[in-house]
């Protein structure tokens, strides 16, 4: 009705400004203005108005301005044709307009569907919990379908069950209520046919879906079934209050909405299960990158026992490692609840309590009932390491997961190979401190061979010689010269055998320790070194020899490579570790990976169980900072 009026109104608004513009001006020239009628009343309300609006036109139009002017009767013949031609073209223009504002408005449904259906589908990537889904396309298919209520339903039995309701008016029946299909519904149509359903009307009808429908004036509905698996899992339903039934394509709509509920129910099952899998993995990777990392055996096992409690829900964890008459000895535990764990402890009851449950080291994976009628349960499975058993990984809780044996064995294959990777460092390590102390005191032992044997037979032999050489007459100035550069040649190479000797190892760190040993290197050094030891204590060996040759090599590349004036050593213990700083004012640049005498170095120190760090940037200088183990060092 009021696209009439609007027609009516526009027209007169028209054919004022024809008459104010046909003194000047044919009026039949004039006849295309109505045509700024004919396009607005066309795009809004559609062709029928439109075809009014173009006959009105016509008829206002030979009424006001064609003679005989104030009648319906057009006297001239040769004004038919420019009416006529106008009349086919508004009629023309109409529909073409009718049709761009159909298709428009399709459009624009298409564009709502399309992006309702893109947030579902987001929100169904993002995996969250199927409820919350559920009431996202609930909502959407409620909104598009300019409806007044919206519901999900699923079946169960002889009924369905509310899962989410979208309501522009409170709802009746509530998310989880069971309602029996006992009068004229979508659910009851749905389920019978299996296809698409309408109810054109709820008047005079029975049951809970039809009394809510009275209740809340609702007059129609549609809905499609949501079908997985093959099987009718549900029904999404959509209900109108207004006079006016849904359009033909609603159907078509909320099937779209249905396959994509369909799949968010199907995957939701395999959701929770790919859920678990990531979380474990994720717990798996953590427990690897620590063991990759070089981490110390408890804290691996303080790790594992924490994944496990927060992973698997269990009350309690426990690792324990069997002595070789099979006793078991807790090495860590975690219980739900409790910050931190008491590994390497005797926990605070949880754990013994869990460790008195094993009483046979051979039976590990039998689940063993709580004293109690509760549903409380342990089961213990076998650590075994190079095919041995080392101990076992023990969980208890009141619900654990069917599948606990097999998701514990995963941990357990990881403890092993933390276990494995643990002792194969510490044999490396034992391996390696080995052979540089074998080394070093092969070193030792030429040093004291040289120093016994070949030293002091050449001091001997020189000796000799200067006695020899006062035996020598006046007369015999010839031999006097000779035996006298023969001993001089050998105080020569008495000095590079003292040069060698204290390469191979100086005597001095033996005997007076690392303090002496660096101060003499300092003073032996081509550049000036300011040298700063802050402790005169004696340390193991090994840990004074490693020091020695750190100083020892960092200063001879800093006296032939770096170009350096000065150079600066600082020596000092703490808590239980000796620090050495090596530094120098030179070029910088220094690579160890290029095979300088620091790759050496860095194995020797790495063997002690220490650490090395080299920083060297171009144009500043080097700095070689070594951290030994002063307690665990031989």
């Amino acid at each position: 009705m009021s696209g009439l009026v609007v027609a009516a109104l526009l027209t007169a608004v028209v054919s004022t400004a024809i008459a104010l513009l046909e003194p000047r001006l044919p009026a039949l020239s004039l006849l295309v203005l109505y045509m700024l009628v004919v396009l607005p009343v066309a795009i809004t309300w559609g062709i029928h108005v439109a075809v009014f609006a173009v006959l009105l036109s016509v008829v206002v139009f030979s009424y006001l301005f064609l003679a005989p002017v104030h009648s319906f009767w057009i006297a001239e013949e040769r004004d038919l044709v420019p009416m006529g031609v106008f009349l086919v073209t508004a009629l023309v223009v109409a529909e073409l307009a009718a049709r761009m504002r159909r298709a428009v408005v399709e459009s624009a449904r298409l564009s709502r569907e399309q992006s309702a259906l893109r947030r579902v589908a987001t929100l169904v990537a993002r995996s969250p919990e199927p409820v919350t889904v559920f009431e996202a396309v609930t909502r959407e298919v409620g909104l598009l379908c300019d409806a007044d209520l919206a519901r999900m339903e699923r079946y169960d039995e002889d009924g369905v069950v509310g899962v989410a309701v979208w309501s522009r008016v409170p709802a009746v029946l509530a998310v989880g209520t069971w309602i029996e299909l006992d009068g004229p519904s979508i659910a009851r149509a749905v389920l019978r046919t299996g296809a698409p359903a309408r109810v054109d009307t709820f008047e005079r009808a029975t049951g809970r879906i039809a009394d809510e429908a009275h209740e809340l004036g609702i007059r129609s509905s549609v809905g499609c079934p949501i079908v997985v698996g093959g099987h009718i899992w549900g029904v999404i339903a959509a209900s109108t209050r207004g006079d006016q039934a849904f359009p033909p394509e609603t159907e078509a709509q909320i099937t779209r909405f249905t396959e994509l509920v369909a799949t968010a129910v199907a995957n939701a099952e395999s959701s929770v299960e790919i859920n678990r899998l990531a979380r474990e993995q994720a717990a798996l990777r953590r427990v690897a990158t620590l063991v990759a990392a070089g981490a110390q055996p408890d804290d691996v096992f303080t790790s594992v026992t924490n994944e496990v409690t927060a992973l698997l829900g269990a009350d309690t964890t426990i690792i324990v490692r069997f002595a070789p008459d099979g006793t078991p000895s807790h090495l860590a535990g975690d219980r739900a609840g409790r910050a931190g764990s008491d590994a390497g402890g005797s926990g605070d009851g949880a754990a013994p309590g869990l460790l008195g449950l094993l009483r046979d080291p051979q039976i590990l994976t039998t689940v063993t009932a709580g004293s109690s009628a509760s549903a409380d349960s342990a089961i213990f499975c076998p650590i075994t390491v190079e095919g041995r058993v080392w101990g076992a990984f023990g969980v208890r809780g009141e619900e654990l997961p069917i599948d606990i044996e097999k998701r514990l064995l995963d941990f357990t294959e990881l403890i092993a190979t933390a276990v494995a990777n643990a002792e194969s460092h510490g044999q490396l390590i034992a391996s390696r401190a080995r052979v540089v102390a074998a080394a070093d005191e092969t070193r030792r032992r030429i040093e004291r061979d040289l120093h016994d044997g070949a030293q002091q037979r050449l001091v001997s032999l020189a000796l000799e010689l200067r006695l020899a050489e006062t035996t020598v007459t006046d007369g015999q100035q010839e031999i006097r010269a000779a035996v006298q550069a023969a001993a001089t040649e050998i105080t020569e190479v008495l000095d590079d055998l003292r040069e060698i000797s204290r390469g191979i190892h100086p005597a001095i760190l033996s005997e007076g320790g690392l303090s002496p040993a660096l101060r003499t290197l300092a003073r032996r050094a081509p550049l000036p070194v300011e040298m700063r030891v802050h402790t005169e204590q004696r340390f193991p060996p090994s840990v004074e020899i490693a020091s020695y040759y750190v100083v020892s090599e960092a200063l001879t590349n800093t006296s032939k490579y770096a170009q350096a004036e000065h150079a600066e050593v600082l020596v000092e213990e703490r808590n239980g570790w000796l620090r050495l700083s090596v530094s120098d004012d030179g070029t910088g640049g220094a690579d160890p990976s290029n095979g300088s005498g620091l790759v050496g170095l860095r194995d020797r120190v790495e063997a002690l169980g220490g650490a090395i760090m080299v920083s060297s940037p171009a144009g500043k200088g080097t700095t070689i900072v070594v951290s030994l183990p002063v307690n665990q060092a031989g």
